[in-house]
């Protein structure tokens, strides 16, 4: 070593951990639920998914499609029914939607989660997308259009959203069925047959209970939030409220294994990221750290606390600048929902 080099290597010295800690991989994350659309004011091409991932690091995404969307509309309150699905309808928009997101994503030159391995492979930094779908309106025709779904490579699929449907009741509508349908249960049953996530988002309180009560494996709650101790959410309550899932309902959830997902609603969660992260902690400390996850429904939200995988990793950044365990952060940024979701596909 030379004078030069080791003058140099003492001026390093005092900054060596961290250099070394910014030269580690970052935690990679994911998230149980966001949008992307082809359509509206911020369409995919505006914001290329691939480098909306880098720059939040995130590495286990589920792009959800939304399986009622051409029966919304909005309305005073949220979104409304506007019309009911004919036959094979959802299955043909399922499809046209699927061309377009598989379009984008080979674009991008990103992956897909098909097998576990690809779980891991998300976990060790590679960037894979989950295919979701937010209602499953494609088997009004039947149960067994599951196995249509897992061939167009879903692998997690939501029961219900915001139209009627013979699946099972859902938080912002009078209940029409009691809970869940005998319908709702063999989806349910096809979904784990295939090796798909089950995900209770916008199912009522008695329907995810049912929902709980028939599963054989964990099933996550993809997107909402949770509400306080002692406060039951029901349909007439403000469309934020009425979509909390009820504690005692979460704790279930968590019991069997499950993971709740805290979506960015600024009415409910708040516009910042410090409020977002205390109410995931929150979470955290009511169901257990292994059992919380984001679920930020972005691109879906008015005033949002995330708007970009970049205020993720700002999320995390956070809770390690507030010493927040790392074993902790890790199990909250992307291994709760790993976990369950190799669950699903094993």
């Amino acid at each position: 070593m030379n004078r030069r080099t080791f003058l140099l290597a003492g001026a390093a010295a005092p900054f060596a951990p961290a250099l070394r800690a910014f030269a580690e991989p970052q935690l990679p994350i994911g998230d149980m639920h966001f949008h992307l659309f082809f359509v509206g004011p911020k369409p995919a091409h505006t914001q290329p998914l691939a480098r909306n991932m880098a720059r939040g690091g995130a590495t286990l995404a589920a792009w959800s499609l939304v399986g009622d969307m051409p029966w919304l509309k909005i309305a005073p309150g949220g979104f409304k029914q506007k019309g009911a699905p004919k036959g094979s309808e959802p299955v043909s928009w399922l499809d046209d939607e699927m061309r377009r997101i598989h379009a984008h994503i080979d674009e991008q030159g990103l992956k897909i989660v098909r097998t576990s391995a690809d779980v891991e492979a998300a976990l060790a930094g590679t960037p894979h997308v989950v295919l979701s779908v937010e209602g499953a309106t494609f088997t009004n025709v039947g149960a067994d259009k599951v196995a249509h779904a897992h061939a167009l490579g879903i692998r997690q699929i939501q029961l219900v959203h915001y139209i009627s449907n013979p699946l099972a009741d859902f938080q912002t509508e009078r209940p029409a069925h009691g809970g869940m349908t005998e319908q709702g249960r063999a989806v349910i049953a096809g979904c784990e047959k295939a090796g798909v996530l089950v995900d209770l988002a916008h199912c009522s309180d008695q329907a995810a209970r049912d929902a709980l009560a028939v599963a054989k494996k964990p099933l996550i709650f993809s997107h909402g939030s949770v509400a306080p101790a002692g406060r039951t959410p029901n349909h007439t309550m403000s469309v934020f409220k009425a979509r909390q899932l009820r504690l005692e309902t979460a704790r279930m959830i968590a019991d069997r294994g499950g993971v709740a997902g805290l979506w960015a609603l600024g009415a409910d969660v708040g516009t910042s990221i410090e409020s977002y992260t205390d109410r995931l902690l929150q979470m955290a400390d009511w169901l257990g750290e292994d059992h919380v996850a984001f679920g930020s429904d972005m691109n879906a939200l008015s005033k949002p606390a995330l708007a970009s995988f970049a205020d993720h990793r700002r999320v995390v950044q956070l809770m390690q600048r507030r010493r927040v365990p790392e074993q902790r952060i890790r199990k909250i940024a992307i291994e709760n929902y790993a976990r369950v979701l190799k669950g699903a596909l094993a």
